[in-house]
């Protein structure tokens, strides 16, 4: 099969379409012939191996698994002997483990879900990492509620793009941040407000919010303590750093500066599951949410699609079709 594969750490041109063998099936493991998939904050970093902390975790000198992407939206083209969900040519959506930028890849039923019916195969192959994420940080960690004010840092990239229009349909008011160029996008998403990073700082509005869902990982934590209110929730989603830890030390920093106070920083650690699938799928088909496709590019233009994505030009998500 066709796949994009890289053997070394560093920058787009490690990337290289090859030639490889078909995945091999577990009982527990449905095969999918992928047809969209997607570029990831995580894509970037696995490729480019840093911060250092990501080769201590999946490969001290190349990535233990060569084939890049995650997210995947295609028909299931073989299922394992213990499946009992599926058959083949369901059309499904997921996050693999294994690779997605490539022909086929293969994923344990338990974290696939049917594709929604109102979503195209190039929509669908833009959500589960962002979504699930987005979905994540703001019902599980953040505890949104309805009528709550929820501040969005990072709003229109791949998971702020969708973390806007969750917190919408959880029935919060919500603020995104975001650059000039964007602002209008943003407002387009269904935010009730919108920050201009470069004019304003999140700092002056103080005790205004119920939640924070930081993305970007970029403002002074001092000026997000003081923009939540005396009880409120900061999400911390990743973001930059340095080139050991990443955004690690900064939001473990947060955590323990937290630990005497009402207010409470939380790292999140988002997680595969179909369940939360199942969820997004029904605010698809309801409406409610839409995935944003920026641009697409095919499985041999890869490497200029990463080049976009690094561009920080991006509104919403760069598809990839297989």
């Amino acid at each position: 099969m066709k796949a994009i594969t890289q053997a070394s750490y560093g920058g787009p041109q490690v990337l290289e379409l090859a030639d490889i063998p078909t995945p091999q099936l577990k009982d527990d493991e449905v095969l999918i012939r992928v047809r969209n998939s997607s570029i990831n904050a995580g894509d970037d970093v696995l490729m480019k191996g840093d911060p250092y902390l990501v080769r201590a975790v999946f490969g001290l000198t190349r990535p233990r698994v060569k084939v890049r992407g995650r997210d995947t939206a295609g028909e299931v083209a073989t299922v394992g002997a213990a499946v009992t969900r599926f058959e083949v040519g369901d059309e499904v959506y997921c996050e693999s483990s294994t690779g997605s930028f490539a022909e086929f890849t293969r994923v344990p039923e338990k974290f696939v879900a049917r594709k929604p019916n109102s979503l195209t195969m190039e929509q669908a192959g833009c959500v589960p990492l962002a979504a699930v994420t987005a979905l994540q940080g703001l019902r599980k960690v953040g505890k949104v509620q309805p009528g709550q004010q929820v501040l969005i840092i990072g709003a229109s990239g791949g998971v702020g793009s969708y973390a806007v229009q969750i917190a919408k349909a959880l029935g919060a008011t919500v603020t995104g941040v975001c650059s000039s160029a964007k602002v209008a996008f943003v407002r387009s998403l269904g935010a009730d407000a919108v920050i201009d990073y470069s004019t304003e700082s999140v700092g002056t509005h103080h005790g205004e919010f119920d939640v924070i869902f930081d993305i970007a990982g970029v403002d002074d934590l001092h000026g997000l303590r003081s923009a939540l209110k005396s009880d409120g929730i900061l999400v911390l989603a990743g973001g930059k750093g340095g080139k050991w830890l990443g955004p690690m030390r900064r939001s473990s920093g947060a955590v323990l500066a937290a630990t005497f106070r009402r207010q409470k920083a939380k790292i999140l650690a988002a997680s595969r599951n179909s369940a939360d699938l199942e969820f997004l799928t029904e605010l698809f088909d309801a409406g409610s949410v839409t995935p944003y496709v920026d641009s697409a590019y095919p499985l041999n233009d890869v490497p200029a699609a990463f080049e976009k994505f690094e561009s920080g030009q991006v509104r919403g998500k760069i598809a990839i079709k297989i």
